[in-house]
């Protein structure tokens, strides 16, 4: 197991799949773990379809992928997003969005843990997203990034002695097909968002994927417990 691999959940769309085809040029074999195909053909031969929020079939992927690969790197990228205002939240919606954002970058986790320990070696970065911050109509999805953020911070002190690195990329605002549905292009509202960005666009998938990429870097180890905002200058002030 010397060929160095890469595990992109959520990898078959938008972000996601960004930071797995620019993870495949930096050299790494990179399975795609999703509840879809990949729309990009080079990450199809690789990829697992899997619902993560099925802690048993993801054990079991994550096992077989470990049994015969050496997993560097996990990229925690899998979320969903379910905009409402607090009075109209459901609370049935906290679960599944909890069991999906959260629970499955737990249990990715701790499936890869014992190979990036046995090797002394390991990257692992969450997508923890700007609504860190706090955003709008953002209750559960803002809860389950904020706990992300917190639980990355905690392996980064915990792991650092195993020569494994924790760290978070937070992007927005940023062009996915999510953020074009609930922001159409010519409405009022999208030319807000995009007339409030400091750099004056708007970020791209691959922007992120570049942070990714550094947090994955071999030459990235004296970097861990850190949330890089991939956000255009919209949270500086």
């Amino acid at each position: 197991m010397t060929e160095s691999c890469a595990i992109v959940t959520g990898g078959a769309r938008n972000i996601g799949q960004a930071i797995a085809l620019r993870l495949q040029r930096d050299g790494y074999r990179t399975f795609v773990l999703d509840i879809v195909e990949p729309e990009a053909e080079s990450l199809r031969e690789d990829a697992r379809q899997v619902d993560l929020a099925d802690v048993d079939a993801t054990r079991t992927v994550l096992n077989e992928i470990a049994e015969h690969h050496a997993v560097d790197c996990l990229v925690n990228n899998v979320g969903i997003v379910v905009p409402a205002l607090l009075d109209e939240t459901h609370v049935e919606d906290f679960d599944r969005l909890m069991h999906l954002n959260v629970r499955s970058a737990l249990v990715c986790t701790q499936a890869l843990l014992p190979g990036m320990r046995e090797r002394n070696h390991g990257r692992i970065v969450v997508n923890a997203s700007r609504v860190v911050l706090g955003k709008e109509a953002r209750t559960l999805y803002s809860a389950t990034k904020g706990a992300l953020q917190s639980m990355a911070r905690t392996w980064a002190l915990e792991l650092a002695g195993d020569g494994i690195t924790v760290n978070c990329v937070a992007p927005g605002p940023i062009a996915t097909t999510a953020f074009w549905e609930n922001n159409p292009p010519d409405s009022e509202r999208a030319r807000r968002i995009v007339d409030n960005i400091p750099v004056q666009r708007m970020g791209q998938p691959e922007d992120v994927a570049q942070a990714v990429s550094f947090f994955c870097d071999e030459r990235s180890g004296f970097v861990t417990g850190q949330t890089l905002f991939v956000c255009g200058g919209v949270t500086v002030g």
